[in-house]
């Protein structure tokens, strides 16, 4: 589940070593270099990028971004895991998408309920005419979107840009990456503006099912799952 920040986290970023309040949430031995986050003084998150890319589709980034999302330490751990959180984004002078670095600023590490707090701040010195389309998450332990992720109080909004220079009007996602216990990485996406879920099937995504309700219910279409 990806959420909002809480208050009490110390400003700083998080890279080649894990220091004061951060390291309190999510101790490391060893060092991530992929994640970099740092706390703004509005007490939001921000993150470095490009961590992946560039993509030529949001398809050919989740593909990516499963691999490299649930390959982290403990990303794929079940109930003992933990959830890693990202900005997907789009840079229109390249007219390509591209993954940021990651968040591990996280809640409970044991249990049901999972979940990390979803950067809203991008740092990428080499794309500051990127768009934010939204964020992606992994589920160490089940491949199913929360209901709260697909409340109403979560959706992102505007819901569609229009960029002037492709003429191509880009929807906000948010993205959900889940490693099963065989090792296929399954990947899903809500779509913001549409309210449509799908799966990443064969390198395209098909549509699953709707969010039908302002709670984030979700019903899947006449004969399809989150398995194929």
């Amino acid at each position: 589940m990806a959420r909002q920040r809480p208050a009490g986290f110390a400003t700083c970023w998080r890279s080649l070593a894990c220091t004061g309040a951060l390291a309190m949430m999510a101790s490391c031995s060893t060092p991530n270099p992929n994640v970099r986050v740092r706390e703004l003084r509005e007490n939001q998150l921000e993150v470095t990028g490009p961590l992946a890319g560039p993509f030529k589709s949001t398809a050919e980034l989740a593909g990516n971004a499963c691999e490299l999302m649930t390959g982290q330490p403990g990303a794929s751990s079940g109930e003992y895991g933990m959830e890693y959180c990202a900005l997907v984004y789009y840079s229109s002078a390249e007219d390509a998408f591209y993954l940021s670095h990651l968040s591990d600023i996280q809640g409970k590490a044991t249990g049901k309920n999972k979940s990390c707090l979803m950067p809203v701040s991008l740092d990428d010195p080499q794309h500051l005419d990127a768009i934010i389309l939204g964020g992606g998450h992994s589920h160490p332990h089940n491949r199913r979107f929360s209901g709260q992720d697909m409340s109403e109080a979560r959706r992102w909004v505007p819901t569609r840009i229009a960029d002037s220079r492709t003429g191509k009007v880009l929807h906000r996602e948010l993205l959900l990456f889940y490693r099963e216990k065989a090792g296929e990485c399954r990947a899903y996406k809500y779509d913001y503006a549409d309210r449509t879920v799908n799966a990443l099937r064969g390198g395209v995504w098909v549509p699953i099912g709707q969010v039908v309700n302002d709670a984030g219910k979700i019903e899947l279409y006449e004969g399809q799952d989150w398995t194929p």
